[in-house]
């Protein structure tokens, strides 16, 4: 990438890069591994990338792989939810395949996410409640990761 500002979109590819192989131990240190790949930024723009990411800080610092997620977690998750949109500041809204909202829901209110404050589902829909707006993008990011819904037309609505 050239020296000049990167493209939100295209940044949070690369962080996402990045996460995937190691944690990062602060926001800057995170600041220098992007400038050492030509991609200039602040560490406020940083900080808004990891919430819209779903980036966890851990005791070694940040990373995009949720501590308490199973791969046969992640299988259960991607196999039945076909998208994830926030509504409003506190609202998340997750669609299912039919019938499988209730199942997705439980499995929501089991892992014990900081940012699931109440799940509600009916057939094919889940409506999610956190505290904040910080807490719903980590959310939303979070969830279009793990159902493998990243890069698709739900990226723009958190």
């Amino acid at each position: 990438m050239s020296d000049r500002r990167t493209a939100p979109a295209q940044r949070r590819v690369v962080i996402a890069r990045i996460l995937e192989n190691r944690e990062v131990a602060s926001q800057e240190e995170l600041v220098r591994l992007l400038g050492e790949r030509g991609i200039v930024v602040t560490q406020s723009c940083i900080s808004r990338d990891l919430a819209r990411l779903g980036a966890m800080k851990g005791a070694g610092g940040y990373s995009l792989r949720p501590l308490n997620l199973s791969d046969e977690d992640r299988r259960t998750l991607s196999s039945y939810a076909r998208a994830v949109h926030a509504a409003g500041p506190n609202l998340t809204v997750v669609r299912t395949a039919t019938g499988a909202a209730q199942r997705i829901a439980l499995f929501l209110d089991r892992m014990g996410w900081k940012e699931v404050l109440a799940t509600l589902s009916g057939d094919d829909t889940i409506f999610i409640a956190t505290r904040n707006r910080s807490e719903q993008r980590a959310l939303v990011g979070r969830l279009r990761r793990e159902a493998g819904l990243t890069g698709s037309r739900n990226e723009g609505n958190a």
